[in-house]
């Protein structure tokens, strides 16, 4: 029996704390898509609808694509851009009606202006749209907001595992695949949650999270259990559904998924303290690698606040000024956004010897300009960094040497660029001439999404507790929106 499908995407992650505003325009920069037109390679938001689409085709089913649209990490969206942006989706949903599912690629912390969870805005529009009995399925970043409003609109919501998200496409596949069972065999999914009233930043690539992560795939394993997710939630959020939550869908069974939700949910906040990496002050970090001396390849020092992934400018500087005050060399920086950097170094060419007013440009939470003359080593053009299946461009870049430019243990390497992008693989490094074999350290500016491409070369990663748009600090963060207690700002919520 041939079957239609709809599909969309919507999304981005808002961080209420930056001073990047959310508007079309950067939308239109990131990814806005249409007509099922998803690019080569796909970006990493629209690979779900790709595999959907694939799926579909295989089993001979016709797929309406709708508007495809993803903006980069940075503060709330305006109301005009978000209405304007649904209300095109829900365009396209009309115009392909009569539908046999919907099937939508999300984030989950979507915040506009008005609208404290808009994609669960979308969805529940979606569901006026096609009524009680077609399913709704959507597949979430881990980072997103499990709310009320999203539960009730949808059938089944998938989030990601991985955190970084290297599991984008097998949890797409999950969800075609539970979107096959209720259309073949007429599958009731039940979702429950649990709030785990907690804020934090659980990366899946240590203990305990590792195993936790394992432990939901065993779940699966177990033919009632259809879905088991972890929403770590996004703390940059100020929205009243912040935080972290279980997700758990059963076959027909509420009462099974709200026990093994709970259970789990029982398990993060007993192991609350060692989920959350320990993160070194910036001296400290500088120390470590001093005392580790030299050796083939560098240690990796994550500047987890200045992440662009998470809303932050790309441009702080406090990293820099410190190295500088210390008179340290041998690091390398990357990315660090400033167009107008890049535009000074393609002009004056490599070998240049410049006056450059380094970052410091979008407030506080970027730190002050770090003035410096620079030499111009390297320049570089249309490189791109590889994050799991997808392709990130890189912009133009340029790496500008602090220091002597015939003394790499001396010098401190900057590399500028003019596309606001987070450090995902070696690439933004090597691609302008970094020497893993003679650096001391390379700092990226991102909390985890790094870890994938870094770990195979790294002696050593660390994260550092650098000041910030995306401070790890939870306590400090200043949620207006949330009424509800919440750890760590609070030692025991569930007693409140």
């Amino acid at each position: 029996m041939t079957r239609r499908l709809f599909t969309a995407c919507l999304g981005t992650e808002t961080n209420s704390f930056s001073p990047v505003p959310t508007g079309m325009g950067l939308f239109e920069q990131t990814m806005m898509l249409r007509h099922g037109e998803y690019g080569e390679p796909p970006s990493p938001f629209s690979l779900p609808l790709v595999v959907w689409r694939e799926r579909a085709q295989a089993r001979g089913w016709t797929v309406i694509p709708g508007l495809a649209a993803f903006a980069l990490p940075a503060g709330n969206t305006t109301r005009a851009t978000h209405e304007a942006l649904r209300d095109e989706i829900l365009a396209d949903l009309e115009a392909a009606m009569p539908v046999d599912a919907v099937l939508l690629s999300l984030h989950g912390a979507m915040i506009a202006d008005g609208y404290p969870d808009a994609e669960g805005d979308l969805l529940a529009r979606v569901r006026e749209k096609v009524g009680p009995g077609v399913p709704i399925l959507a597949e979430l970043d881990l980072h997103g907001h499990l709310t009320e409003l999203k539960r009730a609109a949808s059938d089944v919501m998938v989030f990601f595992k991985e955190y970084p998200h290297v599991d984008i496409v097998p949890r797409a596949h999950e969800v075609f695949t539970l979107c096959e069972r209720m259309l073949d065999e007429g599958l009731r999914p039940a979702q429950a949650i649990h709030d785990c009233r907690m804020l934090g930043f659980y990366p899946t690539t240590r203990e305990p999270m590792i195993g936790f992560v394992r432990r939901m795939q065993e779940l699966e394993q177990r033919p009632e259990v259809l879905s088991v997710s972890l929403a770590h939630g996004f703390p940059w959020g100020d929205t009243p559904e912040v935080g972290t939550r279980v997700l758990v869908i059963t076959d027909d069974d509420a009462a099974l998924a709200q026990r093994l939700a709970d259970e789990l949910g029982a398990w993060i906040w007993s192991e609350r303290d060692s989920l959350v990496p320990p993160f070194l002050t910036i001296d400290e970090g500088i120390d470590h690698v001093l005392a580790a001396g030299p050796g083939d390849t560098p240690i990796v020092l994550a500047d987890t606040a200045d992440n662009t992934g998470i809303g932050s400018g790309g441009d702080s500087t406090f990293v820099l000024a410190r190295l500088i005050e210390r008179g340290v060399g041998g690091f390398a920086i990357s990315p660090v956004w400033d167009p107008v950097a890049v535009m000074l170094a393609f002009d004056a060419g490599e070998g240049a010897r410049l006056s450059m007013r380094l970052g410091g440009k979008l407030g506080p939470g970027s730190g002050n300009p770090v003035d410096a003359q620079v030499t111009v080593m390297t320049l570089s053009e249309g490189t791109l960094q590889t994050f799991g299946d997808a392709k990130v461009p890189l912009g133009r870049a340029a790496r500008l040497r602090i220091g002597p430019a015939d003394d790499d243990a001396q010098a401190i390497d900057v590399i500028v660029n003019d596309s606001r992008v987070q450090a995902f693989d070696p690439n933004c490094f090597t691609a302008v001439g970094s020497d893993p074999a003679r650096t001391r350290a390379w700092v990226v500016k991102s909390s985890q999404h790094f870890h994938a491409g870094f770990a195979p070369v790294a002696r050593e990663i660390l994260y550092l507790g650098t000041p910030g748009t995306g401070s790890m600090d939870m306590r400090a963060l200043v949620h207006e929106q949330v009424t509800r207690a919440l750890w760590p700002k609070v030692s025991d919520p569930h007693g409140t």
